[in-house]
Order: C-alpha cells, then structure tokens, then sequence
C-alpha cells in the first residue's frame, strides 16, 4: 500500500510537471527520486561522517566522501571544460567568496547539523523515512534559512571577503590540472584518516541488515563507495540538465520567503531577492529546478524505506525536539551565510573546483567537534571509542 501510494505520488508529479513547466523539470524530479533512494538505501550521512571522526576518530565514511569527490570531479571537469548541457543551459559550478560570512555560516552549520539530527540532504531522506522529528527540523530549517535570506547582504557586503577562487580557472591549472591537484587531496585525506583511525583503534561502523543478490535493490543496506560513485554520477546529471550542481537549501530560503511575503512582511525589497532571483519569488515554486530535486528526494527516499519495509514514524521527545528546533535554526541560518550546505557548498563546491567548498568543510568540522559537547545536553548519543558507530 505504501509503495504503491508514493507511486501514484510520484507519477502525479511527474505529469504536473511535464505538462505545466519545461521538460527540464520532469527529468529533474526523476534524479530527484535516484538521489533520495541511493542516500536512504547507503545512509549516506555527511552529519554522521563528521560526528565519527571527531569522536572515535573513524573515518570510514570520510573516504567515502572522497570517493564519491574524486568521481564527481572527474566528472564535472569535462561538463565544465566543454559546457556540455542537455537543454541548453549555461554551465556553471558553485565557485563562491571566502570570507567572513563563509566562516560563520560553515561553522553555525556544523553546529546545527549535530543537533537537529542530519544535515540537509539528511534531513530530506530522513522525512521520507518517516523520522518524524525531522519534520521539526526541517520546519526551523527553512525559518533559519529565511532570516538567513533577508540578513545576507549585511554578511557579504560589509564584512570582508575574498573574490571566489576556482583551483581551475583562478590559479593557471586549468581543468586538467586542477582535476589532478583534486584527486591527489582527496587521496591524501584518505591516508590520514586511515592513520587517525588505526593510532586512535576506531570501532568499524556498525553493518546494517542486508539482502543478497539482485534483492539488494530494494532491501537492505547498500556498500557506502557504490552509493558514492551514484550519487557523483547524479549530481553530474544534474549539473549537465539544469546547468548547475544539485543544491538544496535555496528552496528553503524560497518557500519561507513566500510564506513571509503572505503574511506580510516586504520580502521583494531583500537584497538576496533582487535581480534573477526576483523571477523565483514571483513564479510557482514548482518552476524552481531545486524544489523540485528535493520533492524527488523526499519521494524516492520513501519509495526506498517502503520497499524495505523500514517506513516508520518515529518518537518524538523533550530533548530531540529542543535539539532539532535549535539545531535546524543554525542549519538555515548557516546555509545562508555559506553559500550552501553539505551539498551545495561542501559536495558541490569541491566538485566545482572552488576554494570555499574546502574551506567549507574544515570549518563545519570545527562545528561538529563543540557540538560533541553540546548533544549530551539534549540526551542525543556521542559515539564511545569502545562502540561500533552508526
């Protein structure tokens, strides 16, 4: 029953949106759907990641990450080069400023993520689980990011910052060599976290239930390097389809902002909605390309938990709801700052090339590692060295 309805869902959506926008739209949902399956199936976590390393010092999931880097650098280097699009979109990677508010807002988001429970693609496949404090996460997600909106031009325009700094295009290296320099970091960060993790005596992570063979699709956990070369590969699809790498939190920014322009606050004369970004505020938000990635999201990370069996609501108590209230707060506001989240600025920064995606995620580490501190406070877990960690 829970299948076929997210199904039905799915199908509706696809046909709204191949008869009311531009067949752009309908493809996007579809990669949409692959990336919320693909994260629900591995558990792909960027939060959990973070948390085991500055914890017990595992860094598993860390080389997963680079693994899934490197192919989306090897990837996106030609589509760049070569401006190579589906529909004609101008290409162009997520290459931002660093600077003050890149800090701040990286550092707040490494913060929340802890708290609230997942970052924003985590929180995205979360509720498709049915996990039901996410829900409150997200809610103070797009509150957080909505201020975050309106307070922007104040972080980028009075406090200093460095003009955005490609490694291809800003230093001589050119594409090639950028891609080079790119895989050599990403290799180096595996080795040392292999020896963090053999010095410190890491608990593994702990295995999840599995099927075998072809039924692996659809129950169980999948391996964490596959899902990394999918989700490379996705984001690469959706590079070349709207012209721009996945991102996430833009659509919160958008869909809180409407809701403040209902209510009555003058949301038009923000400078975060000046210029192009007018169009958006004024237009339906199922012809922003990124809600539309997150809807499929939200959908193909119910499919993956319904056809898993897995769907469930789950509890909800005193400190998880604090924690998700504060911690999606920081996250919104964060993300704002950052010119993105784990996905925008951390996956798709570094896959473009750009200074302030690395910048990005040494920061939101520094985060993570306060945050530690922070969880108790809220009854949430802290991995122990003598744990497996999940």
């Amino acid at each position: 029953l829970l299948i076929g309805g997210g199904i039905l869902v799915s199908l509706v959506l696809f046909i709204y949106l191949a008869i009311t926008q531009s067949i752009m739209q309908p493809v996007l949902m579809v990669i949409g759907l692959l990336l919320g399956y693909t994260l629900f199936h591995a558990r792909f976590g960027f939060t959990s990641a973070f948390r085991r390393l500055m914890s017990v010092g595992n860094g598993e999931a860390i080389r997963a990450h680079m693994v899934m880097l490197g192919a989306a650098t090897i990837l996106f280097a030609p589509i760049l080069a070569l401006g190579i699009s589906f529909f004609g979109a101008e290409v162009a990677g997520y290459v931002s400023p660093v600077g003050v508010s890149l800090v701040v807002g990286a550092f707040l988001f490494g913060i929340g993520m802890q708290l609230g429970g997942g970052c924003a693609s985590g929180t995205l496949y979360a509720i498709g689980g049915g996990r039901s404090v996410m829900f409150i996460t997200l809610i103070f997600f797009i509150i957080g990011t909505t201020v975050g909106a309106a307070h922007l031009p104040f972080w980028t325009e009075e406090l200093p910052a460095m003009a955005p700094i490609s490694l291809a295009t800003s230093t001589g290296l050119g594409y090639g060599g950028a891609l080079a320099v790119s895989l050599l970091l990403f290799a180096l960060i595996a080795f040392i976290s292999k020896v963090v993790e053999k010095k410190r005596n890491s608990p593994k992570i702990a295995p999840l239930p599995s099927a075998r063979g072809w039924k692996r699709i659809f129950r169980g956990s999948w391996p964490l390097m596959a899902a990394a070369v999918a989700l490379a590969v996705l984001n690469a699809l959706t590079l070349m389809t709207r012209g721009e790498p996945w991102g996430i939190t833009s659509a919160f920014a958008l869909w809180g902002s409407k809701v403040a322009d209902f209510i009555g606050f003058d949301v038009a004369s923000w400078g975060y909605w000046q210029g192009e970004a007018a169009t958006a505020l004024n237009s339906s938000i199922f012809a922003d390309s990124t809600t539309v990635l997150n809807f499929g999201v939200i959908l193909g990370a119910f499919l993956a938990s319904a056809a898993g069996g897995l769907f469930k609501f789950t509890k909800i108590t005193k400190g998880n709801f604090m924690a998700s209230v504060i911690g999606g707060l920081l996250m919104g506001y964060g993300a704002r700052l950052a010119f993105g989240c784990n996905i925008g600025a951390y996956f798709g920064g570094i896959a473009s090339f750009s200074l302030h995606g690395y910048i990005w995620g040494i920061v939101a580490i520094a985060g993570t590692f306060l945050a530690l501190y922070l969880r108790p406070l809220f009854g949430l877990s802290v991995p122990k060295s003598n744990d497996s960690v999940r």
